[in-house]
């Protein structure tokens, strides 16, 4: 299976504080897979570290009211391009992110309040028709193999 994976979550220090979100059971999971790491975010342009970005009303932006979505919107378009010429069976995303967020983000209050809603990438993925999943605990996914327990 060709799959484009959140880097973070394969162990990758992209998050804007430095960080990742190593998720073991997926990078286990994957072994023997053709795997491509992404982040739209640095992708885009921005550092790492960087100052943590929020959706608010449709604009990626800080908390000082800083507009970050044009780096937002090209890393989506690096990554959209490359998912054109690598034809991937699915995404797997980090939940809650401004760019990979499925179903559920961040309120843009910068108090980890979440709302129903989807990341930049995952609003243009969708749109293409891309299956997207996430190993987050609070979904069951069953594409062509189990990701993660519900």
């Amino acid at each position: 299976m060709k799959c484009f994976v959140s880097a973070c979550l394969m162990g990758k220090k992209c998050k804007y504080n430095g960080g990742n979100n190593f998720d073991p059971e997926l990078s286990e999971l994957l072994k023997g897979d053709d795997v491509t790491l992404i982040c739209p975010e640095v992708e885009g342009g921005l550092p790492i570290p960087r100052h943590p970005v929020e959706l608010i009303e449709g604009k990626a932006k800080d908390k000082d009211g800083n507009d970050y979505t044009s780096f937002f919107l090209k890393g989506v378009d690096i990554v959209l391009n490359r998912a054109k010429k690598e034809n991937p069976d699915a995404f797997i995303l980090q939940p809650r992110s401004p760019s990979c967020g499925i179903g559920y983000i961040y309120d843009g209050t910068f108090s980890s309040t979440l709302i129903e809603g989807d990341g930049l990438l995952v609003q243009r993925l969708k749109s293409e028709g891309y299956k997207l999943y996430t190993p987050n605990r609070q979904y069951e996914v069953t594409s062509h193999r189990k990701i993660a327990d519900s």
